[in-house]
């Protein structure tokens, strides 16, 4: 196993932030560590990187004791933390130059680093004139130069844009499929796009430990859609899978299949044949969404 947690808790006086968690992860896996805005998931990275020292409990890197092996484990370990800790001055081969010598790692695995990154376009310049995406490569590329076989991730795409967040999913997924990932993040969309396990945690306490295939197995998908007029409830019957039509508002209907196939093409093709304009189509995952809710009210 790449990650062993046993009863781990942590402390912080008369304040429980962990309360007795026990997972285990294996090797090649990724994994979201999902929950709220104070459920945990920072304390946990802190306590796996060795940053912090547990209360009660265990947890282990590759066989190490995050605790008693602390520098062990750490040499196992890619960690990028919540708010990326970069020296902004220095221009990004320097940057990489300068964690490479603290590893001890040889100035050729920058070069495939940067390029692992996409960064090698962008290694002349400052840290400091990249886009917030691009800054967000370079403390990953920092994280990954080692070649540690488990990399953490604490709330990796806060502060992006669509079109970075969508960047920096693909390079997480990528380097996933080499290495063991736990990816801490409150946002559900984040842990559909690149995840395949779920951990849930509420008020310290693990709440779920579910692969996303098992999720959405059954799954009931709802699509959202706005057209540019409005229709009765009854022409939606056409629709194969329709479990429910529900008008949310003016032109706005929320449609809801009991189907594990996207059915965005079919709601299309019905506004073409209806000969209606589509203004709006989105959809849900309404089993990860009614997850969370359940286990986190």
């Amino acid at each position: 196993m790449s990650i062993v947690v046993n009863h781990l808790s942590k402390f912080y006086t008369n304040q429980k932030a962990l309360d007795s968690l026990s997972f285990s992860i294996e090797k090649g896996e990724v994994v979201g560590f999902l929950g709220p805005n104070g459920a945990g998931k920072s304390t946990l990275m802190k306590l796996l990187t060795g940053y912090l020292q547990a209360s009660e409990g265990t947890a282990q890197i590759n066989g190490f004791d995050c605790s008693q092996q602390r520098v062990l484990a750490q040499k196992n370990i890619g960690y990028l933390p919540e708010h990326n800790p970069l020296y902004k001055e220095m221009y990004v081969r320097e940057y990489l130059q300068f964690i490479a010598e603290i590893h001890k790692v040889s100035k050729r695995e920058i070069t495939a680093t940067l390029q692992k990154t996409g960064l090698l376009s962008e290694a002349h310049k400052k840290i400091q004139q990249l886009s917030k995406g691009y800054q967000q490569r370079v403390g990953i590329a920092a994280a990954i130069l080692h070649q540690p076989d488990v990399l953490i991730l604490d709330e990796p795409t806060t502060g992006l844009d669509p079109n970075q967040l969508l960047d920096i999913r693909a390079l997480i997924k990528e380097i996933g499929k080499e290495k063991t990932v736990l990816f801490s993040t409150h946002i559900l969309q984040e842990v559909e796009a690149v995840c395949n396990r779920v951990l849930v945690l509420h008020k310290g306490k693990l709440v779920a430990d579910r692969q996303l295939k098992s999720l959405k197995e059954g799954q009931v998908q709802i699509i959202e859609v706005t057209f540019d007029f409005q229709l009765e409830k009854r022409f939606f019957e056409e629709l194969s899978s329709l479990k429910d039509a529900v008008n949310v508002g003016g032109t706005t209907w929320e449609l809801t299949f009991e189907t594990q196939d996207d059915q965005r093409a079919e709601v299309f093709d019905f506004a073409l044949k209806k000969g209606l304009k589509l203004l709006n189509l989105t959809t849900k995952n309404k089993s990860l969404d009614a997850l969370f809710q359940e286990l986190t009210q």
